[in-house]
């Protein structure tokens, strides 16, 4: 098989999985259409308003009176702006990664914890951590070479997350 037909292969498989996830269910903890909403509820970013991290520069927690359906999972918004920004751009402001670690995701795991408050904002994309812990040293010191093995290793990473949780319920 040709490295271009083998491709095409795993995009075929990935897409049965994610067809028999949506008929099977994909519990809490990854929305359907691959949302990490940790292992409770099925609220992204543990409620936290995604597009804060951008115009506040700050985590801020959302309200659950001020939310949107988007990709399966309920987004919370610290105000009414908010939420119609992320309507109008859902893509700009959503966590990369589908909101999974992005160190997790750079060494092929995914952790479903993440930390709200550990975030980078790098070439106006939006990346969460599990931990503030070693942010500095792991990820700072080099995002670019970070972001690339992610970039690699994430497709890998999705697709085992995605069969793990559906395999779960």
């Amino acid at each position: 098989m040709t490295q271009h037909r083998s491709r095409a292969f795993d995009s075929f498989l990935r897409a049965g999985v994610a067809a028999a996830s949506l008929l099977l269910g994909t519990g809490a903890s990854y929305a359907v259409d691959g949302v990490n909403t940790g292992y409770f509820g099925n609220v992204a970013i543990l409620g936290y308003d995604p597009v804060a991290y951008f115009t506040d520069g700050r985590a801020t927690m959302g309200s659950p009176k001020i939310s949107k359906k988007w990709l399966g999972a309920t987004w919370y918004f610290a105000s009414v702006e908010h939420r119609d920004a992320f309507a109008s751009e859902p893509v700009r402001y959503a966590p990369q990664y589908g909101g999974f670690c992005t160190l997790g995701a750079a060494f092929d795991q995914a952790a479903a914890n993440i930390d709200p408050e550990a975030w980078r904002i790098v070439d106006g994309k939006f990346f969460l951590f599990s931990g503030k812990e070693g942010l500095e040293e792991d990820f700072d010191a080099d995002p670019a070479a970070i972001l690339a093995k992610a970039d690699a290793e994430w497709p890998a990473v999705e697709t085992k997350e995605f069969e793990a949780r559906a395999a779960a319920n």
